[in-house]
């Protein structure tokens, strides 16, 4: 595999530009699907989950073109029904897109989907929302068939605001008869830049960004052009690195509602945050003090996609941190390779760890669990003399763009070295 080599010590500084949100873009890109025209998208990061949909949905037939930063997908013509299994597995957001085939076909056949090892994250949410809306499911091999005759608006509860189902049940609801009505939806910002893609393509969509979402079915939809909203958990990832690393960061587009739980962690850790116009300025804390609790919840509370790296942050604090996971299962695989890197953990539970901040972390080889793991073991490497690996580094690659030559423009003394093996034998 790939690997970071990272020399640390220097300090991550400087101006940043983000482009649009992975957690965004992914369900947006499905619902191209819907519109049985053109859509221009912008903004788009450049990432490895983006071009796992993009085959996806060349596999069915759609035309698409990514060029700097924009995406254009002409979804008239759809040739297949079947969504191919090698893409699906190798990601989870890819099961979004049986809510949009389902909401423009009668019948489309999808495997369970693979990604990251951070928990079982059951689709059964998902299933038994379609399944509410009129669609009758199959499941058989691994593979989920669905079949449409007749899509109806519904009432839904959600027993957990689980993003995946919300957008799922959005996409098939757009074209569904009636109205339906979502009750314990999931509040993420990326579930309002949802709503306003589908709505600017003629959708009835309203309420994303609270508990309830109503959406009023529509016969058609029209082409439509989109700005994919920045990305709060690569901002997030990147101002820890500063914080870490002692460095006074400016982020150039923000939008402040969607960065609150992040910078009020940051700020309980000694961080100065101010918002100017459409960014924000981040001074560092001089000692990084230790956060009592740091609970993950369901927006807006603190994400789950900012726990591993706002370990690492603790992992230099003046005191000890409790970290309470409450989304994923897993989702405490990078404690043990921090811990080679010197970090103190200790678990308390299986979704329960203590960490105790210590005056210096120390280098060695250590390997990316997941995503937001990978990016931790990065920013712990930036504050370490000497010479640290990470390898694995195809999970990270998922969702940050070219994240080593962001850290290198910020003052980061890091290297990709490509696995020879993989490129010799191309």
């Amino acid at each position: 595999m790939s690997k970071y080599t990272i020399r640390g010590g220097n300090k991550i500084e400087g101006r940043l530009a983000i482009r649009g949100a992975k957690n965004s873009i992914l369900p947006i890109i499905a619902a191209t699907i819907l519109n049985e025209s053109v859509s221009t998208i912008h903004n788009v990061p450049d990432i490895s989950d983006v071009y796992v949909m993009i085959k996806i949905l060349e596999s069915i037939g759609c035309k698409v073109k990514y060029e700097d930063g924009t995406l254009v997908v002409d979804s008239s013509n759809i040739s297949s029904m079947e969504i191919d299994e090698h893409y699906v597995r190798k990601m989870r957001s890819s099961i979004i897109v049986m809510g949009a085939m389902i909401g423009r076909l009668d019948y489309t056949k999808i495997s369970h989907p693979g990604g990251c090892a951070i928990g079982s994250r059951p689709i059964d949410l998902h299933l038994k929302a379609l399944k509410e809306l009129g669609v009758r499911i199959e499941e058989d091999d691994g593979f989920i068939k669905c079949y449409k005759d007749k899509l109806v608006g519904s009432t839904i509860n959600f027993e957990f605001p689980s993003v995946g189902a919300t957008e799922n049940t959005m996409l098939a609801a757009v074209k569904a008869k009636g109205t339906t009505k979502i009750y314990n939806a999931a509040r993420e910002p990326e579930i309002e830049d949802l709503q306003d893609f589908l709505n600017s393509m003629g959708a009835k969509v309203r309420g994303a960004g609270t508990n309830y979402i109503e959406i009023e079915g529509v016969e058609t939809l029209h082409e439509v052009e989109h700005t994919v909203i920045p990305d709060r958990i690569a901002i997030g990832t990147y101002m820890v690195a500063s914080a870490m690393t002692g460095g006074y960061l400016e982020v150039d587009r923000v939008i402040i509602p969607h960065m609150e739980p992040i910078s009020d962690k940051l700020r309980a850790a000694g961080c100065s945050i101010e918002y100017k116009e459409n960014g924000l300025v981040m001074t560092p804390p001089k000692i990084i003090q230790a956060i009592d609790l740091v609970r993950t919840s369901p927006h807006p509370g603190f994400p789950t996609d900012m726990q591993a790296q706002l370990m690492s942050l603790m992992a230099l604090s003046n005191g000890t941190s409790v970290f309470h996971e409450t989304i994923f299962e897993n989702r405490f695989m990078h404690c043990a390779e921090l811990t080679r890197l010197g970090a103190n953990i200790k678990y308390i539970t299986e979704n329960i760890c203590m960490i105790k901040g210590v005056a210096n972390l120390h280098n060695a080889k250590v390997k990316s669990p997941d995503l937001r793991g990978g990016a931790a073991l990065i920013l712990a490497a930036l504050t370490i003399n000497g010479e640290t690996e990470v390898s694995n580094i195809y999970h990270v690659e998922r969702g940050y763009e070219n994240i080593e030559q962001t850290l290198r423009s910020l003052g980061a003394d890091i290297l990709k070295v490509e696995n020879l093996e993989k490129i010799k034998g191309c």
